[in-house]
């Protein structure tokens, strides 16, 4: 039986700008449709960026969630993201590009998205941007197609970690001063955080990435405050080589655990995060502590489409 072409879409997610932020290939398959395991890791090794996402619908009469918002029934879809070389647990900004291709082609009109994954129900919220200017400089459509994605994430815990546990630390990150050392506390997906003096060291930081494979876990986050009148609260950076991604331009899941970090040292809820790659990348984030959730909120842009034809 020959397989049809499987559309797709590459999307640079955490930005309003193409080419820049992070850019996740989104797959769509049919409901129903089976593809295998090694299928999948294949094509996310053929497109060879940081995530490739596979999207597949679920039938409506399977669920019975409403957006109250308009009366429709939530859209959900099942959803699963690769690196070039295995499956990840979550992805942030691989669901808001997943998210935006939704959004944008798609869906009836709906502003809720849900996806089911294997770190349970993630929610995805149009949020419609409202501009003050006069509704007669857009043409028909485009003032609603302005409009960001925020995510529903659950929180990642830290824990404190000793300077002793990774003494190769400092000159695996070139001398750069270290303030603090943490970790996530998920089992088997570990990542070490690490807050230097400043954000301008993130941005300059030029890690020595043979090291870092060595180290426990998946990889290492380095973060710091960010500068003084720059309009953010903090920089980070993220570096995963054991996951095939020398460095993650935009990475939202890491901010499960650093808004939680960066919320209890600045003593405040609502952050603003800008990752300090070469592509760069800006987040708006929101703690709920009640639920233990972070709200990350970007934009996205589509940048190509075709057909997998294998």
């Amino acid at each position: 039986m020959v397989k049809r072409p499987v559309k797709y879409s590459v999307v640079d997610a955490f930005t309003d700008t193409a080419f820049k932020g992070n850019p996740a290939a989104v797959c769509l398959l049919e409901e129903g449709e089976e593809r295998d395991e090694k299928w999948m890791q294949a094509v996310a090794a053929e497109f060879n960026i940081s995530e490739t996402s596979f999207l597949i619908p679920i039938s409506s009469t399977d669920s019975d969630a409403n957006d109250l918002s308009n009366g429709h029934s939530v859209p959900r879809f099942h959803l699963r993201w690769f690196t070039p070389v295995t499956e990840v647990k979550l992805c942030g900004h691989a669901t808001l590009a997943s998210a935006h291709v939704l959004f944008t082609s798609r869906l009836p009109r709906t502003n809720v998205i849900e996806f089911i994954t294997l770190s349970g129900v993630l929610i995805a919220r149009r949020i419609p941007i409202v501009r003050n200017v006069d509704a007669s400089e857009f043409s028909s459509g485009e003032a609603e197609d302005q409009f960001s994605i925020e995510l529903n994430f659950p929180t990642s815990p830290v824990l404190e970690c000793e300077f002793e546990d990774i003494p190769s630390l400092t000159e695996t990150l070139n001398g750069a001063s270290v303030v603090n050392i943490s970790k996530t506390a998920k089992a088997g997906d570990e990542d070490l955080i690490v807050e230097l003096l400043s954000g301008k060291t993130v941005a300059d930081l030029l890690p020595q990435l043979d090291e870092i494979r060595k180290f426990p876990g998946r990889g290492v986050i380095v973060t710091g405050p960010a500068p003084n009148g720059s309009g953010f609260d903090f920089f980070s950076r993220v570096f995963f080589p054991k996951l095939g991604i020398k460095e993650d331009p935009v990475c939202g899941s890491m901010h499960c655990a650093l808004v939680p970090y960066w919320s209890k040292k600045l003593g405040k809820c609502d952050l603003v995060a800008y990752q300090a790659s070469r592509r760069g990348g800006v987040l708006e984030l929101h703690l709920d502590e009640a639920n233990q959730r972070v709200l990350i909120r970007g934009k996205a842009v589509a940048v190509m489409e075709g057909s997998l034809l294998a």
